[in-house]
């Protein structure tokens, strides 16, 4: 019997679809000269890249740290859910953006005067607008608010 339920939860980890590389790029366009990085879940890459040379910051999903390293030393972000704060601390003296799900503010705010980005399905717009002449970045795959952030 626990060799049958083994044998049934490795065929079903096995046929999940594996998580994607997502990729970043500048602008509207999905040409891949226009990657300008990749992110593979816990890594995002300079360009098209995933080779470990071309790391640039690593993702916990709570701390970002500069480079491929885990060290607490190297925290550059910490992300709780709905702010982004300076390095390690989770003061609200330190919040440097909020996150509504739609919208990126500036600090603390929630005002629609201090929109920095929109995000809507996987363009980033600059400030509240969804018009197509003010898209930052498209954006395949899923990439964490902070990870986009370090982007720019």
């Amino acid at each position: 019997m626990k060799k049958t339920l083994l044998l049934l939860i490795a065929i079903v980890c096995m046929s999940m679809p594996v998580d994607a590389v997502s990729y970043i790029y500048r602008g509207r366009s999905t040409y891949s000269s226009d990657i300008i990085a990749t992110f593979d879940g816990k890594y995002l890459y300079s360009g098209r890249s995933t080779y470990s040379s071309d790391i640039v910051y690593t993702w916990d999903g709570r701390y970002l740290y500069s480079g491929r390293s885990n060290y607490s030393s190297d925290i550059l972000y910490t992300w709780d859910g709905r702010y982004l704060y300076d390095g390690r601390s989770t003061y609200s003296s330190n919040i440097i953006c909020s996150w509504d799900g739609r919208y990126v503010y500036s600090g603390r705010s929630s005002y629609s005067s201090d929109i920095i980005l929109s995000v809507v399905g996987k363009y980033v717009y600059r400030g509240r607008s969804s018009y197509s002449s003010d898209i930052l970045y498209t954006v395949t795959g899923r990439v964490p608010v902070p990870v986009l952030l370090a982007v720019m």
